[in-house]
């Protein structure tokens, strides 16, 4: 059961959401196959690019479609060592470690995804697991893939504007504290997950006992992220379970990562606690269920991007291919017009209805005006 016991003004908040869900649920049952493919990868894209970047990644959400794209002709990911040097090479060798947490978040949530139904009961094998795949194509990396940390680690949070680093969350000691306290919370995800009316509320406190935890050397961020999705895609709420796939959450947390992290501090007073019941799960509860309402809203957005895309013109379409091609470039008229061999004038066109439209962004005046895209 819960460690906590939710406040009324919470659960009426919850009951609210609930009702929320089951419309927007109804509201994606006459979806075609084409479109929820479109907003499912949506959703996968963004929760990559989201989560890593909170962890100070760099790839934009332009450029990890393109390698998503880059890394889906032959449908498996782990092409990318085929892949590797033509990526790096299109996205700037800097960014390396950047990519190679791309790919690796990009292989877990897809896990998550297509075998959250699979995973029951959870087990720490499957936690793991995920930890593996996500530090396997970084090779400073592999020696602690998949094995709990041997040494402390820490929260911090980075104000990257002054500098200033502080300590979130002072975890779990690693060693007989780190593997006593997993066993624990993998034996209370899988006894309380079908007792709460509350799917979310389950979900919170099984990602704060795991980031309270800390039970990885790196990577805890990102995998606990991505455990929160598995809890509410192995929920017995079948309207949220059935939603999730076309949720990007994590876009939502990113856009509001301080208070993230303020929240995260304020719940355990940045001290990992043995007894889970002397956390103050409800700030945390709040903050979710703040971001599922916005990214429930998202979705209405995109299923309308999805409305304009199927509008646009050949040439349009024609266009936009350039720019998820080179998505790290910011592009002219006459780069464009000597690449596809298009009137200019047809070509200005159809970039005045990409920007229209919102696939692309217009930057500067005059004779120096540039196009990036839009995702």
């Amino acid at each position: 059961m819960l460690s906590f016991q939710p406040s009324v003004k919470l659960e009426k908040a919850l009951k609210k959401l609930q009702a929320e869900v089951v419309n927007a649920s109804f509201g994606l049952g006459a979806l075609t196959a084409d479109e929820a493919r479109y907003l499912s990868r949506c959703a996968l894209i963004s929760n990559v690019g989201a989560s890593t970047r909170i962890e100070n990644a760099l790839l934009t959400d332009a450029e990890v479609e393109w390698v998503d794209t880059t890394l889906s002709v032959d449908g498996r990911t782990t092409a990318f060592e085929q892949h590797k040097d033509f990526i790096l090479d299109k996205l700037s060798k800097d960014r390396e470690r950047s990519v190679e947490e791309v790919v690796g978040c990009r292989e877990v949530l897809a896990t998550v995804y297509a075998q959250a139904r699979d995973f029951s009961p959870l087990t720490e094998t499957v936690i793991r697991g995920l930890h593996h795949d996500l530090l396997k194509f970084y090779p400073q990396a592999l020696p602690c893939a998949g094995g709990y940390k041997t040494t402390p680690n820490r929260v911090i949070s980075k104000n990257h504007a002054t500098g200033e680093v502080r300590t979130v969350l002072d975890p779990a000691a690693p060693g007989v504290a780190t593997e006593t306290a997993m066993a624990d919370l993998v034996a209370w995800y899988n006894a309380s997950r079908h007792e709460s009316p509350w799917p979310l509320l389950v979900a919170t406190e099984f990602v704060f006992r795991f980031l309270a935890i800390h039970p990885f050397q790196d990577g805890n961020g990102r995998i606990g992220r991505a455990l929160f999705l598995l809890a509410l895609l192995q929920s017995d709420d079948e309207p949220l379970a059935t939603l999730m796939p076309y949720i990007a959450l994590d876009r939502r947390i990113e856009q509001n990562r301080a208070q993230y992290y303020a929240v995260l501090h304020e719940v355990s007073q940045g001290t990992f606690q043995a007894d889970p019941t002397r956390y103050r799960y409800e700030p945390l509860a709040w903050f979710f269920l703040k971001m599922l309402e916005g990214a429930l809203r998202d979705v209405e957005h995109t299923r309308a991007r999805y409305v304009r895309l199927q509008q646009l013109s050949e040439t349009a379409s024609t266009v936009l291919q350039q720019f998820k091609s080179r998505p790290e470039q910011r592009l002219r008229v006459n780069d464009i017009v000597s690449e596809i061999q298009l009137p200019r004038r047809t070509v200005q066109y159809a970039l005045k209805t990409l920007t229209d439209q919102g696939f692309l962004q217009r930057l500067g005046q005059g004779a120096g005006v540039r196009y990036q895209l839009v995702f």
